[in-house]
Formats: C-alpha cells, sequence, structure tokens
C-alpha cells in the first residue's frame, strides 16, 4: 500500500498544530498562578488543550489510508516547528546542538522515508 499525498499532509498539519499546542501551553504556564485551581481556569491551556485535540483527529485522519512507517516519523517534524515557535514566542536561542539536533531530525526523516519506497 503506498501512502497518499493526502495522508501526508494530514499527519504533517497535525505535526504542525500539534507544536503549537505545546507553544500555547508554554504560554500558560507561564501565567499561572501556584496551585491546580488556575490550570482548569487559562484560556491559554484550554486552547493548547484543544490544538492538540485537533492535532490527534488530523493525525488518525491520515493514517486511515497511509502506511504508519511512513507517516510517523512526519510527526517528528513537530519538533522542528517547536523550535521555530520557541524562538519566535519565546526568544529563546539557537544554539549549535539545538540546530545539529534540527538537522538530525531532518536527516532521519527523509532516511526512513526514502526507505519505504
Amino acid at each position: 500500500m503506498t501512502t497518499p499525498v493526502s495522508s501526508m499532509a494530514l499527519v504533517l498539519g497535525a505535526s504542525f498544530i500539534g507544536s503549537f499546542g505545546m507553544v500555547t501551553l508554554k504560554s500558560g504556564a507561564d501565567r499561572l498562578a501556584p496551585g491546580i485551581l488556575p490550570v482548569f481556569l487559562s484560556w491559554r491551556i484550554a486552547a493548547g488543550v484543544a490544538l492538540f485535540l485537533l492535532s490527534s483527529v488530523l493525525f488518525v485522519a491520515g493514517l486511515k489510508n497511509g502506511n504508519l512507517t511512513v507517516l510517523y516519523p512526519l510527526v517528528a517534524l513537530g519538533y522542528v516547528w517547536t523550535l521555530f515557535w520557541s524562538r519566535l514566542f519565546f526568544h529563546e536561542p539557537f544554539n549549535r546542538s539545538k540546530l545539529l539536533g534540527l538537522a538530525l531530525i531532518l536527516v532521519g526523516v527523509i532516511f526512513i522515508g526514502l526507505g519505504n519506497r
């Protein structure tokens, strides 16, 4: 079974939205008061959870018609998106280790994708 481009697009979209969900959770966490109750009252936390839920729905939709061995490595691209979101929203610096990790993720995704041809 070959994996359709539409399945790959759904999983890529899921990784993109999931990474934005993580950034939204971080933004909410940075603003929390001490204790458990504020977690349930934060709209940022709720938005992050909603984005993760949407990401999961897209991932499942993508899995329906594709090979897991092709699609699951695309989820790792969420780390790539998160690196850029962290820089953009939280001004976290890029360094050699992060850039090397980014390169290794990209190379890994490419090799796993090529291995399924």
